[in-house]
């Protein structure tokens, strides 16, 4: 199976790590031989409840027998995506009380470019360096990183970056700025966190210049920081809201919730303002619903920060420098990118799945699903120590 992945399957990088997936349960992951692979990784923060959560399945399973797609997005009503919707306004702020799924959180963050600028009748974007939010035109046009974006050039015009974290480039938010779009933790740059109330004071200055903010929660959102959101724990509301990854329980989905006010600019002059054949497909939205009454209805999103407790108790080592985030969105940092990667590599070996981050070498990824338990997070970090000491000896 492997050489037909290689040969008929477009890859992503010179070398794919290349696991032969049988199935998947839980907290883990089985090979084609039928080896079992403790998953820290969780579909990078894709899989909020593990693989194949009862509710999810059921949620599909269910769907499928009455109906999967009928029409595209926004003519038809169609339960799940409406009681998605409603339920996702019960447990945000009053004014993000509207949003529109799409089919993922790439798909999300274009759309709400293309709102901002609507809305504001302005074109300038701001980012900040390193930031993440997609691999399309206009996402890669809101990243920082010339590297991955020279071979692609020109992307959107008028966007511009500032510095996470950097008060002194508030001054850049301007009247010409449409919107400042950031990551409420930033992923690829390595799970940094916002400090000094410094979200609440980019809001502020957006609300004195009349700029909008775009806050993108693909990484932390679904009650990955021990709030549904990661803005939740920052005093802060954004204008528009953007979600994906975690929210679907495995299935690929995303959306962005902003006012009624704000989104109804997508409606009409021109009409169809954003479109999209597949969002809020029936199926998907089942499992969303399900997967965010699961996260809400049960002690999960509280007890994320004691999970991470016990992650910062057994993550102790001469080598490991940091450990940086919340909840269960961790970074373990090491003095190198080589050191990370010898890390990642051998703990696979072991049957312990870690990953890279991005834009930070000396990163090694650590977002399991929610559902792990204290047990599998005692015996994943035991396999991470145990090479830890391994390379420590060869030192």
């Amino acid at each position: 199976m492997l050489n037909d992945f290689l040969t008929y399957q477009a890859q992503t990088s010179p070398h794919p790590l290349g696991l032969e997936v049988s199935h998947a349960k839980g907290s883990y992951i089985y090979d084609t031989s039928g080896k079992a692979h403790l998953d820290f990784v969780a579909g990078v923060s894709a899989c909020s409840l593990g693989h194949c959560h009862p509710a999810v399945v059921n949620a599909v399973k269910e769907q499928m027998d009455k109906y999967a797609h009928v029409m595209v997005y926004g003519e038809y009503v169609q339960q799940p995506a409406v009681a998605l919707s409603k339920l996702l306004a019960t447990h945000l702020p009053p004014s993000l009380n509207t949003t529109y799924l799409v089919n993922s959180g790439t798909e999300a963050i274009e759309a709400s470019l293309k709102l901002a600028r609507k809305a504001t009748g302005r074109t300038e974007i701001l980012f900040a360096r390193n930031a993440y939010h997609g691999n399309t035109m206009g996402s890669m046009s809101v990243m920082d990183y010339e590297e991955r974006k020279k071979p692609f050039e020109p992307l959107i015009p008028d966007c511009h970056p500032i510095e996470f974290n950097n008060e002194v480039h508030l001054e850049r938010i301007t009247p010409k700025t449409a919107a400042v779009i950031l990551e409420t933790i930033q992923g690829g740059a390595g799970f940094i966190l916002p400090k000094d109330n410094y979200l609440q004071k980019v809001k502020q200055r957006c609300e004195e210049v009349g700029a909008l903010l775009i806050l993108d929660e693909i990484q932390p959102g679904f009650g990955r920081t021990g709030k549904l959101f990661g803005f939740q724990n920052y005093d802060v509301v954004p204008d528009i809201l953007v979600m994906g990854k975690g929210m679907g329980g495995g299935l690929p989905i995303g959306a962005f919730t902003a006012s009624s006010e704000l989104m109804s600019q997508l409606k009409d002059n021109p009409k169809l303002g954003h479109l999209t054949t597949f969002g809020g497909n029936p199926v998907i939205a089942a499992a969303a619903l399900a997967t965010l009454k699961e996260i809400t209805e049960t002690s999960l999103m509280k007890d994320t920060l004691a999970k991470e407790n016990t992650f910062r108790k057994l993550l102790k080592h001469p080598l490991i420098k940091e450990v940086r985030g919340k909840g269960l969105m961790l970074a373990v940092m090491v003095e190198s990118a080589e050191m990370a990667s010898e890390i990642i590599l051998s703990c696979k070996a072991r049957g312990l799945i870690l990953f890279w981050l991005l834009f930070e070498g000396k990163a090694i990824r650590i977002t399991p699903p929610l559902t792990i338990s204290e047990e599998e997070i005692e015996k994943g970090c035991a396999i991470l120590t145990e090479v830890l000491n391994t390379i420590n000896t060869k030192k």
